[in-house]
């Protein structure tokens, strides 16, 4: 990758977009450091082409990289290369202009236009698990034409970039073990195989759905906040058996099963398949079973005495506020001691 003239010959693709060359290379990690060098010093915002790296979030992303040697997976790193370069094609037709090397003096300046904290992650990866550094990483190059295209590059590249919904998150990771144990759980549980909205954490107004996949992954771990140490398997047969007996004391789930009422009017009017209310009844389940083994399923019954419609006074300034329904940590608890009085009388 190095030549004898003090300058990079990277393998490359060229392409066209907006009118501009740009290259895609695939760089060996143990590369990384000395051909994109973080930038330290403190330079004001306006001045700079990104944001500052967290330092932070680094491990975070070292660890997820140690621990997954097999199966991690990074976007391409973007860069702006400041620098008088040549493109060497390796053919003259077709796909031979296309592909070749592109020499760039060692003296030439790369900016990170995105992925600073990949790039710093494998860095210190590398100390841990030298042999990370034969693998490969995509780099998008473009030429830069100075700091103002720098900035537009960073903002163009984040302009659009959305977060994925928790509850796609949980659906699609495997690597989790609460979320294989909650997919599992969701197919074994009637009401909540047909009405759970596994891509959204906020219902629309019209959709079929009475809960999503987040606010199911949250009340499970906190019904199985004391069960770790058992087997998984062990571990969702519980969470199926409690989710299944709740649902038998809160009719309005199987009258939206049969079809006999829109799930959009009892999430209108009631709470209990809302999110607070889910958890609560997950860490009521936790507490009943660490303390009744043999009959909390009896003490269950006592949700039926509860008025979860909106109406009800005991959730003005707990549950409901200014209209809406809170989701914080102490509406949460609140919950939990409300639905406790009910069933651990």
């Amino acid at each position: 990758m190095l030549s004898t003239s003090f300058e990079y010959v990277l393998p490359v693709i060229r392409g066209i977009q907006a009118g501009r060359e740009y290259y895609v290379s695939m760089c060996p990690v143990r590369l990384l450091p000395k051909l994109l060098p973080l930038d330290d010093r403190e330079v004001p915002a306006e001045l700079r082409t990104h944001r500052l790296v967290n330092r932070n979030r680094i491990p975070e992303i070292t660890a997820y990289i140690l621990n997954n040697p097999k199966n991690y997976t990074f976007s391409a790193i973007t860069a702006s290369i400041d620098a008088d370069i040549k493109f060497e094609p390796i053919g003259t037709e077709a796909e031979g202009r296309k592909i070749g090397r592109l020499r760039v003096p060692m003296d030439a300046k790369f900016t990170i236009n995105d992925g600073n904290h990949r790039r710093a992650a494998f860095e210190l990866a590398l100390k841990e698990n030298p042999d990370l550094g034969f693998e490969t990483i995509a780099l998008i190059l473009f030429l830069d034409i100075g700091l103002e295209h720098s900035q537009q590059i960073f903002t163009d590249l984040n302009r659009y970039s959305v977060d994925p919904d928790t509850s796609l998150n949980i659906l699609y990771d495997h690597r989790d073990k609460t979320a294989n144990l909650v997919r599992a759980v969701i197919k074994k549980v009637p009401v909540f195989r047909n009405l759970t909205d596994t891509e959204r954490s906020t219902l629309s107004t019209r959709s079929g759905k009475l809960f999503t996949l987040s606010s199911i992954y949250n009340a499970t771990s906190a019904l199985l906040v004391n069960s770790q140490d058992i087997e998984l398997q062990q571990q969702v047969e519980l969470a199926v058996s409690y989710w299944n007996a709740v649902s038998s004391y809160i009719p309005d789930w199987e009258l939206v099963l049969q079809k006999q009422v829109s799930a959009s009017e009892i999430r209108q009017d009631y709470l209990h398949c809302h999110s607070v209310a889910l958890t609560g009844l997950g860490e009521v389940g936790g507490s009943l079973r660490s303390r009744y083994p043999d009959d909390w399923q009896l003490r269950l019954a006592g949700l039926r005495q509860i008025d979860w419609s909106r109406s009800n006074p005991d959730w003005q300034g707990h549950i409901l506020s200014g209209g809406g329904i809170s989701k914080s940590r102490s509406s949460v608890s609140w919950m939990y001691g409300y639905i406790k009085r009910f069933v651990d009388g």
